[in-house]
């Protein structure tokens, strides 16, 4: 059969992508329990509707995903890169229609029947498959200006400007820069990355000055002590939680926080409840486990004589690098306050279904490295 050709065997796939991953699906099943556990009760009268939801929702097509993409051979993601990427476009185009959802006053959601979809996560797999397809099959896009750096530019912009409509601010900042990394690993010349750079940070700095929301938060970083019943209320929350887990933690299940005062316990906070509840050892440990991630996935990246596989790789170790430091940066106070997800942890369907799929795409490229 013809379809059979695009699975084939490798080697022994890397079991250090492999494992962490399946860890942190757990632990992020595990937490989720007790981060939703008193929401659930009080919104629906059930103290495990998220959990069930997750399981539903993310863990099953999330296990589906990892499961083909992992014995799919990687490379023939190149033949449909370009419909990869004008199904996201469409897809992000669409949740400005009818079908689009809108909640929390962003309209990030497609309703299809019984479930609902992030657009936004499913484009984070397509435009780095596509960004590594165009970047690697063609050497001279990293140096010519009308050939490669301009086309680049348009096509940010374009995946960009979408994103901030919706709003998600965080999704274009992290994707920008993620593209941008897949760009600079490809041999773009440095002055088109500083250009691209300075032209990022002043679109981002206009942008966030004509919207109150986004400059609140900028202007609540600089003085967390600034409104604290509204722009501040979230960070200084975050900060109340993880300073009460001290070394230890308080134990599993006996945040208080996470009862009436933290905002978004189960996504946007998550990490918040994890220090809160495990203390500063399982803080580290879940860090940890991102880290060694994150590492492998870029030491396989070195291994690859695939451009196409190297560029993918270099792309999702961004992706997850850039997300998780950008949840637990926000939530401790690092950077400003992004409402960003933790990967593979926080509450999210599609979110944990697409890197899951994103750790089986890994994991098949591990294959042949």
């Amino acid at each position: 059969m013809k379809f059979l050709k695009f699975f084939k065997n490798g080697h022994s796939p890397d079991y250090v992508v492999i494992f962490s991953t399946i860890f942190l699906v757990i632990f992020g099943l595990v937490m989720l329990m007790s981060a939703s556990s008193n929401l659930g009760k009080v919104k629906f009268g059930d103290s495990y509707f998220y959990l069930k939801h997750q399981l539903i929702s993310g863990l099953i097509f999330g296990i589906l995903g990892f499961w083909l993409t992992s014995r799919f051979y990687y490379r023939y993601y190149q033949n449909f890169a370009v419909v990869f990427l004008m199904i996201s476009i469409i897809l992000l185009l669409l949740v400005f229609t009818p079908l689009g959802m809108t909640s929390g006053g962003a309209t990030r959601w497609l309703h299809l029947g019984p479930f609902t979809f992030q657009p936004s996560e499913l484009l984070k797999i397509f435009f780095i498959i596509y960004l590594a397809s165009w970047l690697g099959s063609k050497s001279y896009r990293q140096h010519d200006f009308f050939g490669g750096f301009l086309p680049f530019l348009i096509i940010l912009s374009l995946i960009g400007s979408l994103l901030l409509l919706q709003p998600s601010t965080s999704t274009a900042v992290i994707l920008t820069v993620t593209a941008l990394i897949i760009y600079f690993t490809s041999g773009a010349k440095i002055s088109y990355i500083f250009s691209a750079i300075i032209l990022g940070l002043i679109g981002f700095l206009i942008i966030s000055y004509s919207t109150p929301y986004r400059w609140e938060r900028i202007m609540s970083f600089i003085n967390p002590s600034s409104n604290i019943q509204t722009s501040s209320y979230q960070i200084n929350q975050a900060l109340i939680a993880i300073g009460s887990g001290g070394l230890w933690g308080v134990g599993y299940g006996q945040s208080t926080t996470k009862l009436r005062y933290l905002p978004q316990p189960i996504d946007d906070s998550i990490f918040a409840v994890i220090a809160e509840e495990l203390g500063f050892i399982g803080s580290i440990f879940v860090i940890f486990v991102f880290i060694s991630l994150i590492i492998r996935i870029f030491l396989l990246s070195r291994k690859t004589s695939d451009e196409f596989g190297k560029l993918l790789l270099v792309g999702f170790g961004s992706l997850i690098a850039l997300q998780a430091f950008m949840h637990i940066g926000a939530i401790s106070g690092l950077i400003p306050l992004t409402g960003v997800p933790l990967p593979y942890i926080s509450y999210g369907g599609t979110a944990l279904a697409i890197f899951m799929t994103i750790s089986g795409i890994i994991v098949n490229i591990s294959k042949y490295t």
